[in-house]
């Protein structure tokens, strides 16, 4: 029996992924990565993908980081939320996707566990609900800050349905800069 349940979403190879937890008074114990994923994580071309890159953050109610990609070095990532909650969206920039510009949102926490595996091929950000919350993500390939792209994350040719949160979004001063879809001059 295999250890996680993929869900697909609405946008071919974009999944929801919840582990098996075993929990008990003492506590809970899960397995969060094992070779159960090698079907699913490829590189954009189709040939298999494996993780090199663990990252972790730790963010306060309010934070959006994102919608980060790398241009030529795409990095596919697998992302959870260790305490708190945050919103976690992904944006197909596959050029050839029928669901290219689409977004996938899905509410990721230390109590529900779910993870999200976000393909090369994407920008991808979350927006932090809880009063902080510890994010942890692997990724197919290293990060090249000289290779970094981003999407403004309230384009409205997007349409992201946010969830509100008290007080402002904070962004960083890169993120605020970040183009819309319409004047990306970038898909791949």
């Amino acid at each position: 029996m295999g250890k996680f349940t993929f869900i697909e979403t609405s946008i071919k190879d974009l999944y929801i992924v919840e582990p098996t937890v075993y929990g008990d008074a003492r506590g809970y114990f899960m397995e969060t990565f094992n070779d159960e994923f090698a079907p699913f994580v490829k590189h954009l071309d189709g040939t298999p993908a494996t993780f090199v890159q663990d990252n972790e953050s730790h963010s306060r109610r309010g934070v959006l980081r994102g919608l980060h990609f790398q241009k030529s070095n795409p990095q596919g990532k697998l992302v959870r939320v260790l305490s708190g909650e945050v919103f976690d969206v992904a944006v197909d920039l596959r050029r050839n996707s029928e669901t290219f510009g689409k977004w996938e949102g899905v509410l990721l926490s230390g109590d529900n566990k779910r993870q999200f595996y976000v393909p090369e091929g994407f920008a991808h950000g979350f927006l932090v609900l809880s009063e902080t919350a510890t994010f942890a993500y692997k990724c197919t390939r290293l990060y090249a800050p000289a290779d970094e792209g981003g999407l403004l994350y309230n384009d409205p040719a997007l349409g992201i349905d946010w969830p509100t949160v008290e007080g402002e979004i904070l962004l960083s001063d890169k993120d605020k800069k970040n183009p819309t879809l319409g004047a990306l001059d970038f898909a791949f």
